[in-house]
């Protein structure tokens, strides 16, 4: 039974940053599903938002920024703590080695991104989040008291007397899982994009992190908050791909594939309104003329400026057969951000002792009801840096325990038969990128998300619930999970805000409020959020 000091669960930025962090207090592992590189955090295009340049920008101007974006549901002190620990988040990385880009006379080239009102994003080039992976995992890779397990799946938490004090590990060559045993588990799994049909996510982003938790008792908030990017390259069968929306800003337009022009039917604003605004009529017209997709067209600008501007997307689209300089390309809506999942304190911890998370499968409260661009990959420094702190200051922690458990739900699984064969598993993840992107999507009502629930309930006893098997089956049964408590969620918060649009409660209510899910829980419940500003911009939703 191998036992460590700490063990991490996704080798994304946040859990890298709390491996460097926790490797002078002891043995780490980092558990990664597929290849270490693979996350969320590799593919960030944007950067770190942090607060460099005294002079133009300033830590009150973020806050601000961070609870417009918010729409009402952020929580003050967490954004006010988040925010002001940026500038060392940056100056850890760099000190790490992140290459991140400067200007002529050395100071640092920043970005300014939607709801930002200054230039303060950190970044290399358009490849941000490539730069920070590559960087952290070289640095993890050369200490000798972190030890590295790819292609090793978490299947669940093992409790001891109310403490998590371990993992149920299934690596590539066994379907029975092994008890690893630490002194404190952290979360940092990343969010749940696979949950829908278009995803600008990896197919790593099922939300195993957040199902783990919920499983074991521990308080999952607002998870029916997704956040949709409005344009990503439709090409079935082949990787995501984020079309930025600096190109609506140099006078791309969105049209219907018979070429109609649409957006100014809902925004006087057009391609220049608001993220949600834009996904919202897309998603519209697809649904109300039956379409797989609309288009983005730019071919009406200087060929030397687009391929100038945007070189990494031209060669994209060229790879995949589009010329973005002489024709439309087809894009579609997708799920690109999970805004809630396990409640953590300003320590990283759950409300399950022994457990911890950071990064986009924690809810820190910073978000709310929708993510300011950029605000991720520092809420993962942050938050691992937060987690750190706490440990380091911990009198002793627990023990590893030295005995063995039973497998949970293994045997049973298999004695009943109930496991479906991998052509089924395929089958009902597809079944729930569906009925997530037509029922939980980005405009719900409350019928079609009540039918969803029920046949997320009766696909349940088809899945059946192991701790074995294999990781496509583990995934299956983690988004089914995340789907059910996302849409429970989704219905009892009876307004809309933010990410959250419900066309049978249009307004907003005037208290703020998390929707809090737990296993033990037979419905969802509402947490006042204490100090909420419910008059923040953005709170209410436009036309």
């Amino acid at each position: 039974m191998p036992a460590f000091d700490f063990l991490i669960i996704g080798s994304g930025a946040a859990g890298l940053s709390a491996a460097l962090g926790l490797v002078r207090l002891g043995s780490v592992a980092i558990l990664s599903k597929d290849q270490a590189a693979v996350s969320a955090s590799d593919w960030a295009q944007g950067g770190m938002a942090a607060v460099m340049d005294f002079t133009q920008d300033s830590i009150a101007m973020h806050i601000e920024d961070t609870l417009g974006a918010g729409a009402g549901l952020c929580h003050p002190a967490a954004v006010t703590r988040i925010i002001q620990a940026g500038p060392a988040a940056a100056q850890q990385l760099i000190h790490w080695g992140v290459p991140f880009d400067r200007q002529q006379d050395g100071a640092w080239h920043l970005n300014r991104e939607g709801g930002h009102r200054v230039r303060r994003v950190l970044h290399r080039a358009d490849t941000t989040g490539n730069a920070i992976e590559s960087t952290l995992l070289g640095q993890v890779r050369q200490q000798e008291n972190i030890f590295l397990y790819e292609n090793h799946v978490a299947c669940e938490l093992w409790l001891d007397e109310g403490r998590c004090r371990g993992v149920w590990v299934m690596d590539a060559e066994h379907d029975i899982p092994e008890l690893w045993t630490a002194r404190a588990i952290i979360l940092a799994s990343g969010g749940a994009g696979q949950l829908y049909l278009h995803s600008s996510n990896p197919l790593v982003a099922t939300g195993d992190g957040i199902a783990l938790a919920y499983r074991a008792g521990a308080e999952i908030a607002n998870l029916e908050f997704i956040q949709f990017h409005p344009t990503t390259l439709y090409d079935p069968g082949h990787a995501p791909f984020l079309l930025t929306e600096a190109l609506r800003g140099e006078g791309a337009v969105l049209r219907l594939p018979d070429g109609r022009h649409f957006l100014n039917h809902y925004d006087p604003r057009a391609e220049l309104a608001p993220r949600d605004i834009v996904a919202r009529a897309i998603d519209t017209e697809m649904k109300k003329n039956q379409l797989s997709h609309v288009t983005l067209d730019i071919s009406g600008q200087a060929a030397d400026a687009v391929r100038r501007h945007f070189p990494a997307i031209y060669r994209h689209c060229q790879e995949r057969g589009y010329d973005l300089t002489r024709e439309a390309i087809p894009v579609v809506p997708a799920a690109h951000y999970t805004c809630g999942g396990v409640v953590v304190d300003a320590c990283g911890r759950s409300t399950l002792p022994g457990l911890y998370a950071a990064g986009e499968v924690s809810a820190t409260g910073l978000h709310g009801a929708n993510r300011l661009a950029s605000n991720s990959l520092l809420e993962c420094v942050v938050g691992a840096a937060s987690i750190v702190e706490i440990l380091e200051g911990e009198a002793r922690l627990p023990e590893p325990p030295i005995y063995r458990a039973t497998v949970p739900g293994l045997a049973a699984s298999k004695q009943q038969g109930v496991l479906p064969d991998q052509h089924s598993m395929m089958e009902m993840r597809r079944t729930i990128q569906h009925v997530m992107w037509q029922s939980g999507g980005i405009i719900r009502n409350d019928q079609d998300m009540s039918k969803a629930v029920q046949q997320l309930a009766a696909m349940a006893e088809r899945i059946g619930d192991s701790s074995g098997v294999s990781r496509s089956y583990q995934e299956l049964r983690n988004l089914r999970q995340n789907a059910e408590i996302l849409l429970r969620s989704a219905l009892f918060r009876r307004e809309s805000r933010g990410c959250h649009f419900n066309t049978d409660h249009p307004d907003c209510a005037e208290e703020a409020f998390d929707v809090i899910t737990q296993h033990d829980q037979e419905h969802p419940y509402a947490r006042p959020i204490a100090g909420a500003d419910t008059d923040a911009r953005d709170a209410r939703p436009r036309p």
